[in-house]
């Protein structure tokens, strides 16, 4: 039996199916999505398989019933047609960056010139948004059939120039113009899905066309993209059986959109191809417009852990009013751990991040912007903790808190509280991809941090000179008296209690005590 390849990279559906590869069936979602409505929208973050999926969709509806044998799609309880073909209208951003309105318009006019090639019908004149009014009428009465419309990444021309409020304005627009022609053309249309990372508001690129249905949080379609715990047990069983199960959920798994949580499918492939635990999805490109929004308005990685959000900050955005942790879940940062949905309490999320690989590696990027040497000693970090070395972790977090820049402190009053130094120093341990607990409750309090390495758990709190004055209770002191430790005896590991008092005149260390 020839052994099956990993499809890393392959958006083709054609390819994966003729070629030798893995496939997770999807089918049974296109199904769903063809009998249950017309017009639909799906944000998922980049490289979740989007493109595969709206590949398998243009497939499905050219007829290609070779490729569906051994498929949900294929069977007869689908209720599938494949002796239908439907032109299949395809836009796709995927591919290069716009950087102007032209060139936009360009490609706009370049996919409306090749389906008048396709489809032997005269050439058309006016917008882009025009000349799609004026076709698909055309196109449907040429081939006696409606049109299936697909949009692959329709928000990237946006995206790619959020740096530049006025030209995303600009592209968001003309989008908005071009999508809009659509709606009117009901009679000639059979299906419509548009992808993308983010979503904008109804007042914006969606105006146009506001008759979409929203499945991004639909839970029934949570797995739509991505890998369930199934499918690596089903579909890459000969793979998976070389790993610990639980590693491979712990740094990949958690992605949820309400429903049943999934793998990045990005991460599982090279881990399975590589044998590697590292951030493969993290690493492929953060977009530099994240940055630059935290940079605007600095959130410490801790205060997104269990972050309550509603539908107004997870809904949509528009180009001059984003909201980071808006972006953040859209781009896949930030996921929905639970959520409520109630007559009483209405609908609200609990956020969160993911999975192991993106803790990590967001923190790392966020210490890599707080030190201006960009040279944070990971590894020297976890061999003193690993070891138990109290004085080296000392000396390395005193060097750390020195190289912040003066600039961090100028603009904020942040440095007089001890929030900051507790957050600075979660995202300082989670880039080590440790299990980081700020503000553990224990039966008597809250324990400022809490971190489980391979061989200890070490207890920390934390006081700033000048605060609280009406006590002089040290914070190695209030450890032991409210015995935070009893929570971990159980554990079986050595316990280090860690008193730390900062000064916020120095912006570092005052007094470091080792119980």
């Amino acid at each position: 039996m020839t052994q099956r390849k990993l499809p890393i990279g392959i958006q083709s559906f054609q390819e994966i199916r003729t070629g030798g590869y893995a496939y997770v069936d999807k089918t049974p979602y296109i199904a769903s999505l063809v009998r249950e409505g017309k017009y639909y929208f799906l944000s998922r973050p980049r490289r979740f398989g989007k493109s595969l999926f709206i590949d398998t969709l243009e497939c499905a509806f050219s007829g290609r019933s070779d490729l569906f044998t051994g498929l949900y799609l294929h069977a007869v309880e689908s209720g599938w047609d494949f002796s239908h073909i439907y032109p299949v209208l395809r836009i796709d951003f995927a591919g290069g960056t716009l950087r102007s309105q032209s060139d936009l318009t360009n490609r706009l006019h370049r996919i409306l010139d090749s389906w008048e090639h396709k489809y032997s019908i005269g050439p058309s004149n006016g917008s882009p948004g025009d000349r799609l009014l004026t076709l698909i009428p055309q196109i449907s009465e040429k081939t006696q059939s409606q049109v299936v419309i697909l949009v692959d990444e329709y928000d990237k021309p946006i995206l790619d120039n959020l740096g530049d409020s006025y030209l995303a304005t600009d592209m968001r627009d003309l989008l908005k113009d071009f999508y809009g022609a659509i709606k009117p053309l009901d009679v000639h249309v059979k299906f419509v899905l548009l992808t993308g990372v983010s979503k904008f508001s109804k007042t914006g690129i969606f105006s146009g066309l506001n008759n979409l249905k929203d499945i991004t949080l639909d839970r029934r379609y949570s797995a739509i993209c991505g890998y369930t715990e199934e499918d690596l047990e089903n579909v890459f069983a000969e793979w998976l059986c070389q790993f610990h199960k639980h590693e491979v959920k712990e740094w990949y798994n958690g992605y949820s959109w309400t429903g049943q949580p999934v793998y990045n499918p990005f991460d599982i492939l090279l881990l399975f191809d590589q044998g590697i635990y590292k951030a493969h999805w993290f690493e492929t490109g953060t977009p530099s417009f994240l940055i630059n929004l935290w940079k605007q308005s600095p959130r410490l990685p801790a205060e997104y852990e269990n972050l309550i959000a509603g539908e107004e900050l997870l809904g949509s955005f528009d180009t001059d009013s984003i909201r980071l942790e808006t972006l953040l879940f859209q781009t896949g940062y930030l996921t929905i751990r639970s959520w409520v949905s109630n007559a009483s309490e209405g609908t609200w999320y609990t956020l969160g991040f993911p999975n192991r690989e993106v803790r990590e590696a967001f923190n790392k990027q966020i210490l890599l912007l707080f030190d201006s040497k960009k040279q944070v000693p990971l590894p020297l970090i976890r061999t003193a903790f690993e070891s138990g070395d109290t004085e080296k972790l000392r000396s390395l977090i005193h060097a750390f808190f020195a190289s912040i820049p003066h600039d961090w402190y100028r603009k904020t009053q942040i440095k007089k509280f001890e929030g900051f130094y507790a957050t600075v120093l979660y995202a300082y341990f989670a880039s080590l991809g440790y299990e980081i607990t700020p503000e553990d409750t224990t039966n008597k309090g809250r324990i400022d941090l809490t971190v489980k390495t391979r061989t200890g758990i070490w207890i920390f709190e934390f006081k700033v000179l000048g605060l609280d004055t009406s006590r002089d209770t040290s914070p190695l002191t209030q450890i032991r008296e409210r015995r935070y430790a009893e929570k971990y005896y159980s554990d079986q590991k050595k316990i280090y209690e860690i008193g730390i008092t900062f000064n916020p005149e120095t912006k570092n260390i005052d007094k470091w005590e080792v119980g």
